[in-house]
């Protein structure tokens, strides 16, 4: 159960800002062929899942600072992306596994107001594809 348990940790780890590489480690798992791979599959997406989560949360309540004169958006800027956001970015979240790009998203999400359950079930869904993919490369 430790090795599920730390796959969830590292999941999580890297849905943040902090490098880590959760599909090389489920990759490692998986290869192994020592675990039970449905586990592997959702410790590693709740994990991942959950960091995003954390994300659009940093990123929601943050926005509540912007009124801060060292805050580095202005209210011009915020509703200008906001525009943007809600036009092509709420399905750039299918796309949140990509590293590097993928956690700025998630917490971009959250400074524009992206509607929580949208944004669940669209990270949801690429996150979880993205570790099914791997799992299907690996058998």
């Amino acid at each position: 159960m430790i090795i599920y348990i730390s796959l969830f940790f590292i999941s999580f780890l890297a849905a943040t800002i902090l490098p880590f590489s959760s599909e090389v480690t489920l990759a490692t798992l998986i290869a192994s062929s020592n675990y039970n791979n449905l586990l592997l599959l959702i410790f590693a997406s709740l994990g991942n899942i959950l960091g995003s989560v954390v994300n659009w949360v940093l990123g929601f309540y943050s926005r509540n600072l912007a009124t801060k004169r060292w805050f580095p958006f202005k209210d011009k800027q915020i509703k200008k992306s906001s525009s943007w956001f809600n036009r092509f970015g709420k399905w750039s979240l299918l796309f949140t596994w990509i590293p590097i790009i993928g956690d700025p998203l998630t917490l971009a999400a959250g400074l524009l107001r992206v509607k929580f359950i949208e944004f669940l079930i669209l990270v949801t869904i690429g996150k979880v594809s993205r570790y099914i993919v791997i799992f299907y490369l690996l058998s």
